[in-house]
């Protein structure tokens, strides 16, 4: 069991907790969604890849999101290191904004009442990544992926439906939904690879290995 300073999830959680004392000493002088939030033109402002992963939107926002980060970074943190998983989680988080925004400038140019200038920011996508690393590298799903021995295109569309459908089944007004397939897309697949998996050595064989 590692204790709290060494485990990445209790690390990441405060981190989001010192972003958003920082949003809110921003909030003070004005401007503080800018300084934080992932917009359109995606590099005018790089810093907010990172930071937008880290930053929410309000106390509710910052609750759902920790408690969702505890649940899946506890279980998954026992089976990789610290380097890999905050890398993980930072790169799919920012892939995840960066998709979504992207997408709205893009859409929005041609689709009337679709918004093409829309900011975002929040943990979710990360999060969703981290939940679609669990789903795809466990035991049940090898035995059955293994058993069919389905080829990369055909576990790509699988990761894509699942995706979509987990996406829609939770989905709220005014959530990131294509941050929240990217997220679990980009997990999956990760999972597939067991990019995350520490290379110490472990057997390959392992049963408990995430």
């Amino acid at each position: 069991m590692r204790r709290p300073a060494e485990s990445p999830t209790v690390v990441t959680l405060a981190l989001i907790v010192g972003v958003f004392a920082l949003q809110q000493l921003a909030g003070f002088v004005g401007g503080e969604r800018a300084l934080f939030a992932l917009s359109n033109p995606l590099l005018s402002r790089p810093w907010t890849l990172v930071t937008s992963v880290y930053a929410h939107a309000g106390p509710s926002h910052l609750l759902a999101n920790a408690a969702a980060l505890a649940l899946a970074g506890l279980l998954l943190e026992r089976r990789t290191t610290n380097a890999r998983f905050h890398g993980f989680f930072v790169t799919v988080g920012a892939l995840s904004g960066a998709t979504q925004v992207a997408m709205a400038g893009l859409v929005g140019s041609f689709v009337p009442g679709i918004p093409a200038h829309v900011s975002v920011l929040g943990a979710s996508g990360a999060i969703f990544g981290l939940f679609g690393y669990l789903l795809a590298a466990n035991r049940i799903t090898e035995t059955v992926v293994g058993g069919f021995e389905l080829g990369p295109r055909v576990q790509l569309a699988l990761g894509g439906v699942l995706a979509a459908t987990i996406t829609l089944l939770t989905a709220n007004p005014g959530v990131a939904l294509l941050a929240h397939f990217t997220g679990l897309l980009l997990g999956f697949l990760a999972g597939r690879a067991h990019l995350l998996r520490p290379t110490d050595g472990r057997p390959a064989t392992d049963p408990a290995r995430f």
